[in-house]
């Protein structure tokens, strides 16, 4: 600027104004007014006058043509300047009106002068069609300054005064002398007096609100956080990077402690796939297992000497204040203390909470408690005590009948284990009282009587679990588990209570009499058998039989799919999905669910078990599938078997898959399906049928595992041109032999042949940073082939993708 009176006056100059503000936006903040006169910068003795001053009479607002009179004294030549600058929440120390006056002939003479302020049209006036983002200002000052002439490099007196500030919906709107279209008129019309209103935002996030069910594997919810809108949260935030100040308070009940040597909790992944910080573990003994990531760039880990309670609900409260961490955990609802333990450090940590995801439970990378989560709650900004934290139970009755369940089937697991202790002892004892010699003859004669085992529960304890000892004492002991494990014993005793009982809910009556059945579910259930928690789940909440009842319906869906149970799971998913039947929309914990329920949906469609059928979709209003059900009395199941016996491959290929798996309204007969894949792959040497029977050696399902042979099939197969071969083999070489090289050399041909297996198979090579000569992981190219796959139709990639 020059030295004339208005110096940003000229339009031109106003306009570049405005396009330095354009990007202003801000909170309606109105400082109050504060005036302020300093001596500045010490000068040598022959320049320093101790007489100069200068400072506002009046300051104004921020309207143009606003008046504001400063009071000066000069005692020899010089420069009078006023400067006025304006910040918002995003932009700050923007200058926006200048003015300058020398001052020659009035020395040592106090001066009064009036100066007008002129601002960008941003400032002063209200949004209109022309004006479409006017800047809301978060502070507006005032600086005048002298300066003696020949030493202008310093200032001998300054002041500093705030102007009050105008709100865009009090400022008038500007005559721009322009005329709008009277439709366009009409429509800015409606919406010009709308004030837009800012949601409210702290620093407090709701991680979990409903009772969560961990089953201990690799399996979480996943929770990615913004950053704060909040400008004013969103700077202290990215302030705590190196001096984390946060809160996390979370309820648990575990029922085991870690099998593995850790187990998640609460954890915090990067975007580079690493722990940061925090991570909240479980240890093989209990403890807690705390680790951040450090400023440097390394990792530090702390374990707490204290253990946590099994089978009640307690809150752990983790606190980081800067270079300490203080974790504590209350039992009960009254959070009577339980333990306390603090750590301090000398490095600083890393912190940052938009970077990567957190995961409450298990991931990919670790394993997740046994047990249930309650709410958690995340205090992203503040390290606080108990009583500062507000973290109530989530779902009181739920988690209170939770407690009561695990309580009363510890009992009904002690009982049913002595009393199967007791009857195999009993069963196993000799009954026979015949002397075969003389010297046993004596020994029955004179010798100590036999004695038999007693049941140790008195009448009380008979009383209360009545229902259990009629279960027990009718049950046929003669057919003993295989297993000798405790637990398996007590799971296949409830399998066999939940068959019986099932039987009686199916028959004529049993919908009428379904109420007395419900304590025999109800010990199956405590048994470990949690199909009969499915049901019980399905009973409560529809009101099958018995009277609705929400709270137990919820309860054995909880416990249903803590233990794995794939329906229970399957429905949980459904109802946080929808929101139904008082279950709160959760579309993370659903995705935690379904994804569960997904994985385990491929693994068994891999892995048989005993009996275990396929299991299909039929459709009462599809006529060609129903008619192509049977049995092996059908006439389809008759005529393939004519023609399989013939010769002909598709005939044996078909007869085979439907005695492996059980399909069509066939019995499952595994003996009789390898019989049917033997013979079309070793006498016709037809491709699919070798590769089937490939498949079947090489996992050694109904068949004893040979490997050579599966293997000479499978090339056989892929030497045909059979995409699933090709696939195969590099499986063989991936799963086998370690040979990355020739396994994505195989994928990549058997991608080339559409095969969807293969794609996905390629997928994962790049996602585990195993594809030849790129070593490191490559989540894109993974994400590509995962989403063809998915497009095909595969099942797995589409759960990754």
């Amino acid at each position: 600027p020059g030295r004339s009176r208005t110096t940003m006056s000229p339009e031109h100059r106003r306009d570049l104004g405005c396009l330095l503000l354009l990007l202003l936006t801000g909170t309606c903040l109105v400082p109050s007014f504060s005036k302020e006169t300093t001596a500045v910068t010490e000068l040598s003795s022959q320049h320093l006058n101790y007489t100069d001053f200068v400072h506002f009479i009046s300051a104004g607002n921020t309207m143009n043509d606003s008046e504001v009179s400063v009071q000066y004294l000069c005692s020899s030549p010089c420069i009078v300047s006023i400067e006025v600058v304006a910040s918002s929440e995003f932009r700050t120390g923007i200058s926006v009106f200048k003015n300058r006056w020398m001052n020659h002939r009035h020395l040592n003479v106090s001066r009064t002068r009036k100066v007008f302020l002129k601002f960008p049209s941003i400032m002063i006036y209200r949004d209109d069609y022309f004006i479409k983002h006017s800047v809301i200002l978060r502070s507006v000052f005032m600086k005048a300054g002298i300066i003696h002439k020949g030493i202008e490099e310093h200032r001998v007196a300054e002041a500093v005064a705030s102007l009050q500030i105008v709100t865009p919906f009090e400022r008038p709107f500007k005559d721009h002398k322009k005329c709008l279209a009277w439709n366009i008129e009409v429509i800015w019309k409606l919406k010009a007096n709308r004030i837009p209103q800012c949601s409210y935002e702290d620093d407090v996030t709701q991680l979990l609100s409903f009772p969560y069910a961990s089953s201990g594997e690799k399996n979480g919810i996943v929770k990615k956080l913004a950053r704060f809108q909040n400008w004013e949260l969103e700077a202290i935030r990215q302030r705590h990077a190196e001096y984390p100040m946060f809160t996390i308070s979370a309820w648990l009940y575990l029922l085991h402690y870690c099998k593995s040597p850790l187990c998640g909790i609460v954890h915090h992944i990067d975007p580079n796939n690493m722990y940061a910080t925090p991570l909240l573990f479980l240890t093989e003994e209990g403890h807690a297992h705390i680790q951040m990531q450090l400023v440097n760039g390394t990792d530090l880990a702390v374990k707490t000497l204290f253990s946590f309670p099994l089978k009640r609900w307690f809150r752990i409260d983790l606190a980081f204040h800067g270079r300490e961490i203080t974790v504590k955990t209350h039992i009960g609802e009254d959070l009577q203390s339980h333990h306390q333990q603090s750590f301090s450090f000398k490095e600083e940590i890393f912190f940052n909470d938009t970077s990567g995801y957190f995961v409450l439970g298990g991931s990919k990378y670790v394993s997740g408690v046994e047990g249930f989560f309650g709410s958690v709650k995340y205090y992203r900004l503040r390290a606080l005590e108990t009583e500062e934290i507000v973290n109530p139970l989530a779902d009181k009755k739920t988690t209170e009948q939770i407690d009561l369940y695990y309580k009363r089937c510890t009992g009904v697991q002690e009982i049913v284990q002595v009393y199967e202790y007791i009857v195999r002892k009993g069963l196993t004892s000799s009954t026979d009282c015949i002397s075969h010699n003389y010297y046993s003859s004596l020994n029955n004669r004179y010798g100590d009587m036999p004695v038999c085992l007693a049941f140790p529960w008195g009448r009380e304890m008979m009383n209360e679990y009545c229902n259990l000892f009629n279960l027990l004492h009718e049950m046929d002991w003669s057919l003993s588990s295989a297993s000798e494990d405790p637990h398996d014993i007590v799971v296949e005793i409830g399998r066999k209570i939940f068959e019986k009982t099932a039987q009686k809910l199916f028959s004529r009556a049993g919908l009428n009499d379904a109420a007395s059945l419900i304590p025999a579910l109800m010990d199956s259930s405590c048994c470990g058998y949690h199909k009969a928690s499915y049901y019980l789940a399905v009973m409560y909440e529809t009101g099958l039989g018995v009277a609705v009842d929400p709270v137990q319906g919820r309860l054995y869906s909880l416990v249903g799919a803590q233990e794995d149970e794939r329906l229970a799971v399957m429905k949980l998913g459904y109802k946080h999905f929808h929101g139904v039947d008082n279950y709160l929309v959760d579309w993370d914990l659903s995705y935690t669910y379904y994804s569960n329920i997904a994985r385990k949906t491929t693994e068994d469609h891999q892995t048989v078990h005993g009996e275990q059928a396929y299991v299909e979709t039929i459709r009462l209003t599809d006529d060609e599938m129903l008619k192509a059900q049977t049995k092996e009395n059908g006439d389809i199941f008759l005529w393939l078997k004519h023609e399989a016996a013939r010769g002909d491959a598709f005939a044996q290929q078909r007869l085979a898959q439907m005695l492996f798996w059980g399909l069509q309204g066939v019995s499952k007969n595994t003996e009789a399906a390898i019989a049917w894949y033997r013979k079309g792959a070793l006498e016709n040497e037809d491709p699919l049928l070798m590769y089937d029977y490939a498949i079947v050696l090489f996992k050694g399902q109904g068949v004893t595992k040979n490997q050579r042979l599966a293997l000479q099939l499978m090339r056989k197969a892929a030497s045909k041109g059979l995409p699933q071969a090709v696939n195969g083999l590099g499986w063989y070489y991936h799963t086998f032999k370690k040979d990355y090289v020739k396994a994505a050399k195989l994928w990549r041909k058997g991608d080339k042949m559409g095969n969807e297996d293969s794609t996905y198979n390629l997928g994962t090579l790049y996602l585990d940073g195993l594809y030849p000569g790129q070593p490191e992981r490559n989540e894109t190219l993974a994400f590509e082939y995962f989403h063809r796959a998915s497009i095909g139709g595969h099942l797995e990639g589409t759960i990754l993708c």
